[in-house]
């Protein structure tokens, strides 16, 4: 699959997207430290060991670039009990790079993926990057719809070329 190319100054705010995800209870936000275990081994589980070394990576960085969805219950005695739904990282394989990102198959459908995106995008235009690029990318026209992102010809494999992956 091709990479995209994404004008980050270009690009939507992801705060009504995040705002109209909240209603429903459901948080994006970057990790803290105590929850690394707990997320990796949930992309593990529902993606793959790849996407999960990708994150741990996105984890590690200062700041972290990976964006979580949470979905928030309270029980009848006020204590929160999150529940993992999706994720979403950028600089986790080369500078530069939006990727992986993921939503759990029971929770696609309501916008998760789309607030994931652009604050992950967002995030790397308040870093100081013109561009971005959404490696190996699989839904294209959502890509195109909502970032308004650009295949870049011959980019198959591109940085992915030859990669050991165990």
């Amino acid at each position: 699959m091709a990479d995209l190319l994404v004008k980050l100054y270009e690009i939507p705010s992801a705060q009504p997207d995040i705002d109209a995800l909240a209603e429903k209870n459901i948080v994006i936000r970057r990790p803290i430290g105590p929850e690394n275990w707990g997320v990796i081994a949930w992309i593990k589980e529902h993606f793959d060991a790849g996407w999960a070394s990708e994150a741990e990576n996105a984890y590690f960085r200062s700041p972290k670039s990976i964006y979580i969805a949470i979905r928030e219950t309270k029980d009848e005695d006020g204590y929160i009990h999150p529940e993992m739904l999706g994720f979403a990282c950028y600089d986790a394989t080369v500078k530069g790079f939006f990727g992986p990102t993921g939503v759990a198959k029971e929770e696609r459908g309501q916008g998760i993926g789309k607030a994931l995106l652009l604050a992950c995008l967002n995030a790397m235009k308040e870093e100081g990057y013109g561009y971005g690029i959404i490696g190996s990318a699989g839904p294209v026209k959502f890509y195109e719809k909502t970032c308004g992102a650009t295949v870049i010809e011959g980019s198959d494999p591109g940085v992915y070329r030859g990669m050991y992956l165990g």
